[in-house]
Parts: C-alpha cells; sequence; structure tokens
C-alpha cells in the first residue's frame, strides 16, 4: 500500500551497492552542472539568485519519492522560468517582496493544479499540445529567452517583454554597452559553445575514456563561473561596471508561506494552469524517452503527482515553478543515475553548496549567467522544424507559425494558448470534412480499394463508401447529405452501403444523421447498410432504435454485404484475372 502512494520507496527494495555508485556519480555531474544553471534560471526569472539554489533541493526529494522515472531530474528550466517572469511581472516589480511572494504562490498553485490533474488521471489532457503547437513554443521561447539575456552581455539596461521591444531597447541602449561585460558575455558565450561542440572529440582524441570525457564536458559552465569570477576579483571589474550576482546568504531555504491573497491566486491562477501543462509535457516526454532505453514504465498520472510534490516543495522552501530538465536529465542517465535517489544526492549537493559555497559567487558576473543561458536555450531553437511541417502538413504548419508568432509578438501565454486554440480549430475542419472514398471490388480477391486509386470491380446497384473518420456534431449532416446525393445521383441504385472500418465512435448527433439518412433513402426507394462496424460502436447502436428502423443490414465485412445485394457481380469480379499489384495507396 506504502508504494502505491510513494512510488519511490519501491526502488530501495532492489537498491544494492551498484545502484548507489551509479546514482553517487550521476549526483556529483548534475550537480556540478545545476549549479550555475541554477543560479542562471533565477536571473531569467527575475528572482535572486539563492531562490534557484532553493528550487533546487527539496523538490528534488519531492520527485523522488512521488514520481516514476529513474532519471528524470527536475528543478529550474529555461521556458518553465521565462513562464514565471512573465506571469509574476503582470504583478510585482522585479526585486520586490511582492515579486518574491507571487513566484512562491505561482508554485504552490501550480502543484496544487498537477496533484489534482495526477489524482483525477488527467494526464491524457497534454495531448491537445500537439507538437507543433509544442515544438513552436519552444523554438519562439528559446529565441526570445536568448534575446532577453543580451541586455546581461552587453552590460545594458534593456528591456521588454516581445521581441520587438527587446529589440528595440537593446538598439535604443546600443551606446551605453559595457567593455569589459561584453568581452566577458561574448567571451563565455563562445566558451561554452566550444565546450558543448567539440571538448568531449578532444579530450577522447588526447586518451580520456568516451564516459570521463563527456562528464568533464558537462562541467564546461562551472569553469566558466569560476574562471569569470576570478577575472573579475583580481582585475576588480565590478569597479569598472561588470555587474555581479553580489552577496549570497549563506544556509538552507527558510521555510515559506506563499501570501495568501485571494485576488493574487485567482490572477495567478490562468498562469498556474499553463506552466503546469506545459512543464509535465516537457518533462514526461523527456521520463518516456529515458525510460524506453531501460525498458522501464512511465505512469503520467503519478509523474503529475510527483511534478506537484515537487513544485509543493517548491513553494515551502523559497523556490519557484520547477519541472523535468532535457539537458540535466539526460546528462543524469549517462551519468548512471539508477534510481530517484540520485535526485536526493543533488539535492544534498546543492545544500552543501547554499550552506558552505555561496561566498565563492558573490563576484559571479551576470554576462557569464546569460552565457549559460543563452547556450541552453539555443539548443531547443529548431527552425527547421518549420520546413518539414510545411511539407508535411500545412494544417500543423499553421499552427506551429502562429505559436512562435504570437510568443514573439504577444508572449509566451497568448502564443501557447493561441496554439492550442488554432490546433483544435483545425482538427474540428479537418475531421468535418472527412475523407470518403466510393469502393469497389478487386478483381480476383475479397479486397476493396478506392476506385480513384485501383482497377476494380464496382456494381451498378450497390454504392459501397467508406468514410476515414469517426462521426460526430461536426461531421455528421455532411456526411448525410453527402451519401444522400451520391445515392439519388444514379436513378439504377438500389443500395447504399455505409463501410464503417475506420469509425470509432458515433455521437448522438451522427445517429440523428444516420436515422435522418435511411428515411432519406427509403423515400428514395434506395435500402441503407452498413458493414465492417466496430464493437464498441454496434454496442451504442444496439441502444438506440436505428437498427430496428434500418432498411437494410448490418453486415460483418464488405465482400459479405456485396455478395448478398449483388451476387452475380461478387462472381464475376471474384473469379477475374488479378490486376498487377500498384504502389498506390488504400
Amino acid at each position: 500500500m506504502i508504494e502505491r502512494l510513494l512510488p519511490g520507496i519501491a526502488w530501495l527494495r532492489h537498491y544494492d551497492r551498484g545502484a548507489l555508485q551509479g546514482d553517487a556519480l550521476a549526483a556529483l555531474i548534475v550537480t556540478i552542472m545545476l549549479i550555475p544553471q541554477s543560479l542562471a534560471y533565477a536571473l531569467l526569472a527575475g528572482l535572486p539568485p539563492e531562490v534557484g539554489l532553493y528550487a533546487s533541493m527539496l523538490p528534488l526529494v519531492g520527485y523522488a519519492l512521488f514520481g516514476t522515472s529513474s532519471a528524470l531530474a527536475v528543478g529550474p528550466v529555461a521556458v518553465v522560468s521565462l513562464m514565471t517572469a512573465a506571469a509574476v511581472g503582470n504583478y510585482a516589480s522585479v526585486g520586490t517582496p511582492e515579486y518574491l511572494g507571487a513566484a512562491i504562490a505561482l508554485a504552490l498553485l501550480s502543484g496544487l493544479i498537477l496533484v489534482l490533474m495526477g489524482l483525477l488521471r488527467l494526464g491524457f489532457l497534454a495531448s491537445f499540445l500537439s507538437h507543433p503547437v509544442i515544438s513552436g513554443f519552444i523554438t519562439a521561447s528559446g529565441i526570445l529567452i536568448a534575446t532577453s539575456q543580451l541586455k546581461h552581455i552587453l552590460g545594458v539596461d534593456a528591456g521588454g517583454h516581445t521581441l520587438l521591444e527587446l529589440v528595440n531597447s537593446l538598439a535604443e541602449h546600443i551606446d551605453a554597452v559595457n567593455l569589459p561585460t561584453l568581452a566577458i558575455g561574448a567571451g563565455a558565450t563562445l566558451f561554452l559553445f566550444w565546450v558543448r561542440k567539440s571538448l568531449k572529440p578532444l579530450l577522447i582524441r588526447l586518451g580520456l575514456g568516451p564516459r570521463l570525457a563527456d562528464s568533464l564536458a558537462k562541467a564546461g559552465p562551472v569553469a566558466a563561473v569560476i574562471v569569470t569570477i576570478l577575472l573579475v576579483d583580481f582585475l576588480s571589474l565590478d569597479e569598472a561596471g561588470v555587474r555581479v550576482v553580489g552577496e549570497i546568504p549563506q544556509g538552507l531555504p527558510p521555510v515559506t508561506l506563499p501570501p495568501f491573497d485571494l485576488a493574487l491566486w485567482r490572477d495567478l491562477l490562468p498562469s498556474a494552469v499553463l506552466i503546469s501543462v506545459i512543464g509535465f509535457v516537457e518533462s514526461v516526454s523527456v521520463a518516456q524517452t529515458l525510460a524506453a532505453k531501460r525498458r522501464e514504465r512511465i505512469d503520467a498520472n503519478r509523474e503529475l503527482v510527483g511534478l506537484g510534490a515537487a513544485n509543493l516543495m517548491a513553494s515551502i522552501s523559497g523556490g519557484f515553478p520547477v519541472t523535468g530538465g532535457f539537458s540535466r536529465s539526460v546528462v543524469n542517465f549517462d551519468a548512471g543515475a539508477r534510481t530517484p535517489i540520485a535526485g536526493v544526492m543533488t539535492a544534498l549537493g546543492i545544500g552543501l553548496t547554499a550552506l558552505l559555497l555561496t561566498p565563492l559567487f558573490r563576484e559571479l558576473p551576470k554576462a557569464t549567467l546569460a552565457a549559460t543561458i543563452v547556450v541552453a536555450v539555443l539548443s531547443l531553437v529548431d527552425l527547421g522544424a518549420l520546413k518539414r511541417t510545411w511539407n508535411y502538413s500545412k494544417t500543423d504548419f499553421a499552427a506551429m507559425a502562429a505559436t512562435i508568432a504570437l510568443v514573439l509578438a504577444v508572449g509566451v501565454e497568448a502564443g501557447v494558448v493561441a496554439g492550442v486554440v488554432l490546433s483544435v480549430a483545425l482538427f474540428l475542419v479537418r475531421s468535418s470534412r472527412p475523407h470518403m472514398a466510393v469502393v469497389g471490388q478487386v478483381p480476383g480477391t475479397q479486397h476493396f480499394r478506392n476506385v480513384k486509386r485501383h482497377q476494380v470491380a464496382v456494381s451498378p446497384v450497390v454504392l459501397s463508401v467508406r468514410v476515414d473518420e469517426s462521426l460526430y456534431f461536426a461531421n455528421a449532416r455532411w456526411l448525410e447529405d453527402k451519401l444522400y446525393d451520391m445515392a439519388v445521383a444514379d436513378r439504377a441504385l438500389k443500395h447504399v452501403v455505409l463501410i464503417c472500418s475506420a469509425v470509432n465512435d458515433v455521437d448522438a448527433s451522427a445517429l440523428e444523421s444516420l436515422e435522418a439518412l435511411n428515411e432519406r433513402l427509403k423515400d428514395a426507394g434506395v435500402s441503407f447498410h452498413l458493414s465492417e462496424v466496430k464493437g464498441p460502436v454496434m454496442d451504442k447502436l444496439k441502444r438506440s432504435h436505428f437498427l430496428d428502423d434500418m432498411t437494410g443490414k448490418v453486415f460483418l465485412s464488405q465482400y459479405d454485404a456485396l455478395a448478398e445485394l449483388d451476387p452475380a457481380a461478387t462472381r464475376e469480379a471474384l473469379h477475374a484475372s488479378r490486376p498487377p499489384r500498384s504502389a498506390a495507396t488504400v
């Protein structure tokens, strides 16, 4: 029973020395990677740097207890940090106690929403965010985040929430660029790009093992932090205008409570919902990808509870919304993490850093943290997906392009909402005019194919139509009119057979349309039949009077239907020579 409530406990039953060694090594590497990331993402969210450290401790423990992934590394991530800044920035000014309080309240709301979704088993709702919308959102967010960090690399006081505002503000302040800051920021950015692309192959050529080389490459941001801190300290660059992190309070995160302001909670609720859904989609996709490599199973609903627990832990420890990060989860997996205990060990490492090492970060340039963010988020930008999506599906391209454009032009929340709404609208438009095909019998077989794509035999008295979509309110009347028009256009026609092999559901509106079509065809002297109806659909139809009133029959297969309705044509087609096999699609 306790393992059902706390899935993380199950890992302890089979925990051995090998798992301990793998988790310890992974925790060490992820801790080194997470320290600069947590400071940087706090900067991105407009929060004090120590808040990033706080958000990287207890949330990992919360997820370890309730999550189901052995390798997912939870903590601050770029996209959620950006969404936090956008949401909280509408309520308070950066640097004020109200701003921090709103960020903590946002973490609490996100945690409550995620836990509630998990308890209600609503993990499937994430499917309403189509991949093109998610891809477009992440790409646009990456561009927006990278642009927002240029002010720290240039050392200017630029601002803005949209791409145009940011670019205009940067242009207005370009004459105030601080050259030492630019040197540090540009140098750190180039170094981190080089580390990401070239350091590992170089270390392997020098004789290091692939695993050690990869671990050292992942520590590149730490090297950038150490070097730039030493530069600022030895050259007194802070006196030359280089902006540094400043004093970071030592100690573990304090127990905090978010402000219980109902008006604030109401204002933050829409943002909390979006952050929860976006964070869950990003996290569960990473968890499932890594789980597949070990043939493990991820429970989406328990993942919701695990991420909810992580955010609740963030809210009581002075943090802000968190989720599973792609890059650090991959590092955690590759470093050998065997269980969520690696996350607990990482939390301990961050805790020791907060207790003992925070004075060392006083001279850390904000430009270095900005460079860390820029390099991390630009790896998420995939503009090539626009071309690929355009070539494959124009409707999906429209949703993706709209998401990108609105995120850049209006903001992250407007972009993702518009993308979801457009995806649903395009789905309704597409499914309201489903693909329909008149089919005929392939000579020499019992198979039926589209008359426009194959050489088939067609009965003069039977119209066989396959509809490739479930029948529901959006397409019911269109299907009724289309079938009726096709039937009355041929005076020799005696039967209409609707092939339902691709129909997974018939809702009440569609049932009424089928009943109306049956009556209209009856008045025209044409019988209406169904074939290849799936079991669940047949169960629903049996609960109505439609089958009793239908002028025709329900056939197990289309061949059975044609064999009874026009046996002569069926036998002739069955014994005819079969045409050469075509490469055409069905």
